[in-house]
């Protein structure tokens, strides 16, 4: 295992200096990421922009049949749970080892 030291690293949108902590470069490691390139403000901002363009499509539950809204474009070779249904049967499962 590496012993990792606080980096200095500059925000490819802003230009701001941040520092990538050791322990953010552990998780980074452990989770196969490569370091940032946005400072935090940057990356929540960059966030916020994506959920605020994200596009749902009208769907009706395959499981219950109350009509929804999904953050995505069903596959026809797929049935789409609304929330309710798809958190209870996640919950139905074994979890993943």
């Amino acid at each position: 295992m590496a012993d990792f030291q606080d980096q200095q690293l500059v925000c490819a949108d802003c230009g701001a200096d941040f520092t990538f902590t050791a322990a953010e470069q552990t998780f980074y490691a452990d989770k196969g990421f490569s370091a940032p390139k946005r400072c935090g403000a940057c990356r929540e901002k960059k966030k916020q922009e994506r959920r605020e363009n994200r596009q749902f499509t009208k769907v009706t539950c395959a499981k219950c049949g109350q009509e929804t809204e999904v953050p995505f474009v069903p596959r026809n070779d797929r049935p789409v749970l609304c929330r309710d249904c798809f958190v209870a049967e996640r919950g139905e499962r074994s979890p993943r080892a």
